[in-house]
């Protein structure tokens, strides 16, 4: 079968159009005929050796995909050939046809498109994971999302929202602005690149500080890092959750001073591992977010879609941070 392939570390330019034995199901998983991959930002770390895991070489990226059941596996009764799904998967996506474990698939509505639901999982998953259980998000929270025109980014603005929250999204243009304002963003701060002097560090905490209000943001969503975890931080709220999401401008170094002055909670995010241990409060965040799906509350922003072969350039604007919304590889 087609894969777009991982041969050597390296980025996006090293990948290459090839084959690939077609997988088949083991006990406990179904073989899915992709139709679309969406692409994360692990997909970025992953070709480089800089993920969690390293897969074994050739493999294909791609950690969530959308598709029709081609093959079911021993044990498995939820599913059918035939069946519209989407999946978490890891890796292996960006090729004709993937194998994966049933913990973390769900069936596709017809209503919804295969570009669509690929796009659901890893954004919406794990932002509903940030904000419920490491956020302890309540009604009348004020939210600042940082990288708030990205796939997580939106998501978080979207959920922040239709959990009751105000949301206050950071970006960096004012093209990004438009995204974030579309998608239900009550306040946006539009800042600069980092390097931050001394300087600029402090002028962008004071633009935090008066786009959240006088009381603090009581959750930080932080999915940039970076120059701009500080001046975030900065404007937290007294008793504030500042959610580590992701580093696409570098892992910073947290001032913990700041954390006792503001008696805050730093709590890590790792949507992946969560997954993996609680499987069953997993299920009940997508069924959730389904619901919010069905109601209109949010929806995958595809921006852009891509032929297999041409997958190493949607990576690409995610390594360079230009893309916004949802990236999808198409088959």
């Amino acid at each position: 079968m087609k894969a777009l392939l991982s041969t050597a570390t390296g980025g996006p330019e090293t990948l290459t159009l090839g084959e690939l034995p077609r997988p088949t199901a083991g006990k406990g998983q179904i073989v899915i005929d992709v139709k679309a991959c969406a692409v994360n930002f692990p997909d970025t770390l992953i070709i480089e050796d800089k993920y969690q895991f390293r897969p074994e070489r050739p493999f294909a990226p791609g950690g969530e995909v959308a598709g029709v059941v081609a093959e079911v596996g021993e044990g498995v009764t939820q599913f059918k050939v035939g069946d519209r799904v989407i999946a978490g998967c890891g890796n292996g996506g960006m090729a004709e046809a993937v194998a994966v474990g049933v913990h973390n698939v769900y069936h596709l509505p017809e209503s919804h498109s295969f570009a669509e639901g690929a796009s659901l999982l890893m954004t919406y998953g794990t932002s509903i994971h940030a904000l419920v259980d490491r956020g302890r998000i309540q009604e009348g929270d004020t939210l600042l999302v940082l990288g708030a025109s990205g796939g997580v980014g939106i998501a978080a603005v979207e959920l922040g929202k239709a959990l009751g929250a105000r949301v206050v999204a950071g970006v960096s243009s004012e093209e990004k602005a438009q995204i974030a304002r579309e998608a239900g963003a009550d306040e946006v701060v539009v800042y600069g690149y980092q390097p931050f002097d001394k300087d600029a560090s402090k002028a962008l905490a004071n633009q935090f500080k008066e786009a959240v209000g006088p009381d603090g943001a009581n959750i930080v969503y932080d999915a940039v890092g970076g120059d701009y975890c500080e001046p975030a931080l900065r404007s937290i709220a007294w008793e504030g959750r500042y959610l580590v999401v992701g580093f696409p401008a570098g892992i910073p170094r947290l001032p913990l001073n700041l954390t006792l002055l503001k008696s805050c909670d730093v709590a890590g995010v790792f949507w992946g591992a969560f997954v993996m241990r609680e499987p069953e409060r997993n299920r009940a965040h997508i069924a959730r977010l389904f619901r919010l799906w069905d109601r209109g509350k949010i929806s995958p922003r595809v921006t852009g879609t891509y032929a297999l072969e041409d997958g190493g350039k949607a990576i690409a604007k995610l390594g360079d941070r230009s893309a916004v919304g949802k990236l999808v590889v198409t088959l």
